[in-house]
């Protein structure tokens, strides 16, 4: 597993290296030993043990065998890929083309009843016309060398849209104002879908705030980060897509988009904004 910045991901990587650690002493090895048995370098057993270096899971099969813990292989395998998944690299999850992982999101979404979305960079998918997702989704293929699917995964990622119509969902989302004035697409795409973006804001489960470009700042600008309920943040970064599942760091989440939001503005004002970012294009 690549090595990522949150501590969600340093923690799950280390319970799984103390669980293989506690296999070791349980049946009596010393790390030169188990070393032996595994027919590796002593300096592999030294970085998994540690947690500087993920076990693959043959490592977890092998380690588990020498030390007669078969039983032990499966939930061990299974932590291993829940860890895994809490830092997913884009190209990686992207590897097949976008659809798929745009299909994948939907489950984890339908079983949230508050998201609190900042963004700095695009607007969210939720929000998102299909000339403005071609356009963006089309970009990341290009950049990140994978399958051309867009046609197919534009709808996918559309689909998310219907949770702002269905069910209990509540959506409170910060952008940033520059974000308004980032062309995605053509003039005419992006003009479109800021005149969506004000119909959204009409709709009781949405609010938005706009955070103005000359605010004074008391929260820096950070990247963009989607609060599920008060159980996990996805924070997505250039590279990778880093899910936050300790408690302190979603804590540390929480007030930031509390911070965040006393610095936008809403209602009238911040229809002022889109509308004039819309104007600004046409």
């Amino acid at each position: 597993m690549p090595s990522s910045p949150s501590s969600s991901v340093v923690a799950a990587r280390k319970a799984i290296a103390d669980r293989l650690t506690e296999i070791r002493k349980d049946a009596g090895l010393s790390g030169a030993e188990l070393s032996a048995l595994c027919d590796w370098h002593p300096a592999k057993t030294s970085r998994i043990q540690s947690g500087k270096s993920a076990p693959s899971e043959a490592d977890i099969r092998t380690w588990c065998g020498a030390c007669g813990a078969g039983d032990r292989i499966p939930d061990l395998i299974a932590a291993s890929r829940a860890a895994e998944s809490m830092y997913q690299e884009w190209r990686r999850r992207n590897s097949s083309g976008l659809k798929f992982a745009q299909e994948k999101v939907i489950s984890d979404y339908e079983h949230t009843r508050l998201f609190r979305i900042y963004v700095s960079n695009v607007l969210p998918g939720f929000f998102q016309t299909a000339e403005y997702a071609t356009a963006l989704m089309q970009s990341i293929t290009d950049f990140q060398g994978t399958p051309n699917d867009v046609a197919a995964a534009v709808p996918a990622r559309l689909a998310r849209t219907r949770l702002m119509y269905t069910g209990a969902h509540r959506f409170a989302v910060l952008i940033e104002e520059w974000v308004l004035r980032t062309r995605i697409g053509s003039p005419a795409d992006m003009a479109a879908q800021l005149r969506h973006l004000i119909t959204l804001m009409s709709l009781p489960c949405v609010a938005v705030g706009i955070i103005p470009a000359g605010c004074h700042r008391t929260v820096w600008p950070l990247e963009a980060f989607y609060l599920f309920d008060a159980q996990r943040v996805v924070v997505e970064t250039l590279t990778a897509k880093v899910t936050v599942l300790q408690p302190r760091e979603i804590t540390d989440y929480i007030r930031a988009f509390a911070g965040l939001s006393e610095m936008a503005v809403y209602g009238a004002r911040a229809r002022a904004l889109v509308t004039a970012a819309a104007a600004s294009i046409e």
